[in-house]
């Protein structure tokens, strides 16, 4: 009992608070809102007051919120007195009988007053003009979803006629009302069968629970009746139903319609085909049925027979995805995904210079021809179908194999139709080339799947075509920057696999003029007059340096070319976004020529020293912000990589950046100092004090650990303290949040054991004044205006036990909660939710004094 005291007591003090506002706000609310004089209230405003209104509910589920607040009922009457009550009004009032009459006692107690026939029944909205309003639709939906939470109000529903309304509403024209119709549906059912049934169903009416029957029967009607939009509102709900229920009785009900789905498959009559895929998926996805023999694989294969390529797509793929799916209803599926990639690859020549894809085909070959011979069809399709191949390509694991080699000829078969290099002599593929020249969808999804491709085994002996297809795309003036962008992308993709060591000596002699073609073609686009390309050119180059520096071959040719000095070039361009991708492919391409262990140095232009003032002189100077976050962020690799050469160069190196960025006026790149000043603290900790973990092996050459005020000397001199303790202040949650994190491991290693650090707040030494005054000020975060400099109110920064001190004194833990609350624990205050309720009842300052 005594450990569950508190918590008792904090929920009774939680619910009397509760219930004190409660009683203090709810009569001026409920008045105003059904104040017939006033406007309609903003939505945004009504939903916030539901949620208050859901919340009290949560906090006294008994009926006394209703005795005690006899507002509440008051107010439900007024509104429903209105002769034209505002229609935002009567569907919150609608929600609001939902949310209290989700407890059973509440909902006895609105029985009792008459008022749930005339909100839900024939006696309310149904037969009032205003049912004409979607919005009062809608609130009735929601109500009564709201209200399904107990046997009464299933008894309800069936005894009011309310079953059937809810029946009319799943083909309302607001596709919003449909849809929630549809889903109070599957919420109905499944409450109804799981908390009226005791015993396994059969497919016997007798055995299930009133209301289930009657929605079970109103779908097997609907699906044998000749409409098509109720056959497809039944099927819309079964489709929710098999996709959220898991429950053994989900396959009576599947024995039930399981035939008469299956007969639409082939049915010309009503065309609800494109609405099979999905639903058969979520039926093959959910554990009742697969562990059951035959149950319904027969009719997925047969959907896979009978569905349009296009139809069929996302059932094969989800199968795919499906690791239970036995193995011939798997491959079934991947040849309906690669019938399409087939059509072309066989549709690129006459006579047929290659094998397909596919011996045979699942579905009929002539609907495939139709579909590619027509332009919208023909670009759609192959769209989705790349989409879908780069997605199971994407799989870390599939359980069928996917014919590698020939699909990289069918993409490369698809993007030579795309910019016309490829002149087929059949019928088919002519048409073909004609649709797909240009097409600039196409391009790009089957360049994503060459990408992704990449990863895959089996493609060797294609590499030299495919660098052909690619380097006609970078070469052609034709290519969009997008498309580009792209191709860009697929060909960092497959170099870095052509230079794997474990590629052929054949691929090997490749190397050398794939390379100098690249750089050739990325010479001329880094002079572009597009700034995309160009900027997209040096996102290419970056990628290239990061995967493939440690290659001497690829080393060689980058450096015997003009890409590095025409990069330098473009640190002064024009366009913010190619300064700032020009920073970053410097800073790599640094890794080559000023930090390996044998950097070739070729006259002026790889000199350090020049390389490091451009990048400072941007830091300082750019207007644009995207280039000094750029910038602040090479630096910081340049530490974590360890570049920066002896400690005492790295203490100079971290001093100046961190004066340069402590004033930038963008919070990003504060921030992003911030990040730099982490990394010099690690290191230098790491290298020169004791391992963070008390049981982390010390490395031979770190033979005892410096005295700790040496080490905050090396702060100091860096000039950390300071940037640190006035990023506390800063404005910008995210730079006071990072400095407070370095701080709080700062002094974790300085004071590891608590009770040193609680020993120092006891004492008070000389600086005690100063250290004081910086808590207080620390306390007031953003609020401390003009953040002192070192020397003033007694605290030097830049003083190693003047900071042993700081970080011995302030609380961090308190500063560090203070910072982290987010902005709603205000947004979310009762002052906060009073302003809002005030807002939007329109009360008058007599109303907002009783409130307050």
């Amino acid at each position: 009992m005594a450990l569950s005291k508190p918590w008792f007591i904090a929920r009774s003090r939680r619910r009397f608070a509760m219930t004190r506002e409660c009683g203090l706000l709810l009569p001026r609310v409920c008045a105003a809102l059904a104040d017939p004089r006033r406007p309609g209230s903003d939505d945004t405003c009504l939903e916030k007051l539901l949620d208050w209104f859901r919340s009290l509910t949560a906090f006294d589920p008994s009926v006394e919120l209703l005795q005690n607040n006899p507002c509440l009922t008051e107010f439900i009457t007024s509104v429903l007195a209105l002769p034209e009550p505002n229609p935002s009004i009567l569907s919150f009032t609608l929600r609001l009988a939902g949310i209290l009459a989700a407890s059973e006692s509440r909902f006895q107690h609105l029985q009792q007053e008459k008022l749930l026939a005339r909100l839900f029944g024939t006696d309310g909205p149904l037969n009032s003009a205003l049912w004409e309003d979607a919005s009062v639709r809608s609130g009735w939906v929601k109500g009564v979803h709201r209200m399904v939470q107990h046997q009464p109000a299933l008894h309800f529903l069936c005894n009011g006629g309310v079953i059937d309304v809810i029946f009319s509403l799943q083909g309302d024209p607001s596709l919003f009302v449909a849809s929630a119709a549809s889903k109070l549906l599957v919420h109905v059912l499944t409450f109804s069968v799981e908390s009226e049934t005791t015993k396994s169903l059969t497919t016997k009416d007798c055995d299930w629970p009133v209301c289930a029957q009657m929605i079970i029967k109103h779908i097997e009607d609907s699906l044998q009746s000749r409409s098509a939009s109720h056959i497809k509102q039944s099927l819309k709900l079964l489709t929710s139903l098999f996709g959220s229920c898991r429950a053994m009785w989900t396959a009576v009900l599947w024995s039930g319609v399981a035939k008469q789905v299956e007969s639409f498959l082939t049915e010309e009559t009503v065309q609800v085909q494109h609405m099979l895929a999905n639903l058969l998926l979520n039926v093959a996805w959910s554990p009742v049925f697969c562990d059951t023999e035959g149950s319904i694989w027969p009719i997925v294969t047969s959907a896979l027979e009978h569905l349009t390529p296009v139809q069929a797509g996302p059932l094969a793929v989800g199968l795919l995805r499906f690791y239970k799916c036995p193995q011939d209803v798997r491959i079934q599926a991947l040849t309906v995904l690669l019938q399409p990639m087939d059509c072309i690859l066989r549709a690129a020549s006459q006579p047929l210079e290659h094998a397909g894809l596919l011996d045979e085909s699942v579905s009929d070959p002539t609907t495939l021809e139709s579909l590619l011979s027509s332009k919208s069809s023909c670009v759609s399709l192959l769209c989705q179908t790349l989409a879908r191949l780069e997605e199971l390509l994407s799989l870390a694991r599939l359980r069928v194999d996917l014919p590698h080699a020939s699909l990289l000829r069918s993409l490369m078969t698809i993007l030579q139709f795309c910019n016309g290099f490829l002149s087929p002599a059949s019928p088919l593929g002519s048409t073909i080339s004609r649709i797909l020249i240009n097409c600039f969808r196409v391009q790009r999804s089957a360049l994503d799947v060459l990408a992704a491709l990449s990863e895959r085994k089996g493609c060797d002996t294609l590499m030299e075509s495919l660098f052909d297809v690619l380097l006609a795309y970078l070469e052609s003036p034709n290519t969009s920057p997008t498309v580009l962008k792209k191709t860009f992308q697929a060909t960092s993709k497959w170099l870095v696999h052509l230079l794997e060591p474990s590629c052929s000596n054949s691929q090997q002699q490749h190397t050398e003029k794939i390379l100098r073609d690249v750089f050739l073609v990325l010479q001329k686009h880094l002079c572009s007059p597009c700034w995309e390309v160009r900027d997209s050119s040096l996102e290419f180059l970056t990628v290239l340096i990061d995967c493939l520096k440690d290659r001497d071959e690829f080393r060689q040719s980058l450096l015997s070319s003009a890409v590095p000095r025409l990069t330098e070039n473009l640190l002064e361009d024009p366009e913010s976004y190619v300064r700032a991708s020009a920073v970053t492919a410097v800073g790599h391409l640094a890794f080559i020529t000023h930090f390996a262990p044998e950097s070739p140095v070729v006259g002026n232009q790889y000199n350090k020293e020049s390389t490091v003032a451009k990048l400072q002189e941007i830091l300082s100077m750019d207007t644009e912000g995207f280039p000094r976050r750029a910038v602040i962020s090479i630096f910081t690799k340049w530490l974590t990589q360890g570049c920066t050469a002896q400690l005492e160069d790295t203490v100079q190196f971290v001093s100046r950046v961190i004066q340069t960025v402590e004033h930038d006026l963008d919070w990003e790149v504060r921030l992003r100092g911030l990040e730099l000043v982490d990394v010099f603290c690690s290191q230098t900790i790491c290298q020169l004090g004791r391992p963070q973990c008390p049981y982390a092996p010390v490395p031979s050459e770190v033979t005892s650990s410096i005295h700790p005020l040496e080490l905050l000397q090396i702060f100091c001199r860096a000039k950390l303290f300071g940037f640190l303790f006035r990023s506390l202040c800063d404005c910008d949650k995210p730079v006071a949040q990072k400095a407070c994190d370095i701080l709080l491991v700062l002094e974790g290693h300085f004071y590891p054991i608590r009770h040193l650090k609680e020993s120092q707040q006891t004492a008070d030494p000389a600086g005690g004044q100063g250290i004081a005054w910086l808590q207080r000020t620390l306390r007031q975060g953003s609020l401390a205006q003009n953040f002192p400099t070192d020397g003033d109110n007694g605290v030097d920064f830049q003083d190693p036990e003047s900071m042993m001190l700081a970080l011995g004194t302030v609380d961090f833990i308190e500063i560090h909660d203070e910072v982290n609350k987010s902005s709603a624990h205000v947004e979310e205050s009762p002052q906060s939710l009073l302003q809002d309720i005030l807002a939007t009842v329109g009360t008058i300052e007599e109303n907002e004094v009783d409130c307050y």
